[in-house]
């Protein structure tokens, strides 16, 4: 009876590393002035977005499209962001809830009222022992 050659280690390590590598995702392109993810769409937003503020405001959000649309509304309303024709916006807002959306890493969720400082729930637990 032939005894089966058992594998080494290192082999299984090297095989482990290989299936990690290969199943992780491609790190997508960035443009390298403005941070953004080149991917259909970041051509508009480095135009449009840029004009006024930095890019790393952008990608520091992180929003579905109702979220960026909201956002889009509060800057016309607010900071003078003049109207953009219906399908640059809808390049925009795709863009950027693709790209920069709210399941990808980014802002942790708001505290609850609770949790805020100077609410009586925290008052309370700062005067415990």
């Amino acid at each position: 009876m032939k005894v089966p050659r058992q594998v080494p280690r290192r082999a299984l390590l090297l095989l482990a590393l290989l299936g990690t590598l290969a199943a992780a995702p491609a790190r997508a392109e960035t443009d390298p002035e403005t941070g953004l993810i080149k991917a259909p769409g970041w051509e508009a937003v480095k135009a449009q977005c840029g004009v006024c503020h930095s890019h790393k405001l952008v990608t520091a959000q992180r929003g579905d499209a109702a979220f960026w649309t909201g956002l889009i509304r509060w800057m016309q309303a607010t900071q003078n962001l003049w109207a953009l024709p219906e399908p640059l916006e809808e390049e925009i807002v795709s863009y950027l809830a693709t790209h920069y959306n709210e399941t990808d890493w980014g802002r942790r969720p708001q505290l609850p009222p609770t949790l805020l400082p100077g609410s009586e729930h925290t008052l309370g637990e700062a005067a415990a022992p």
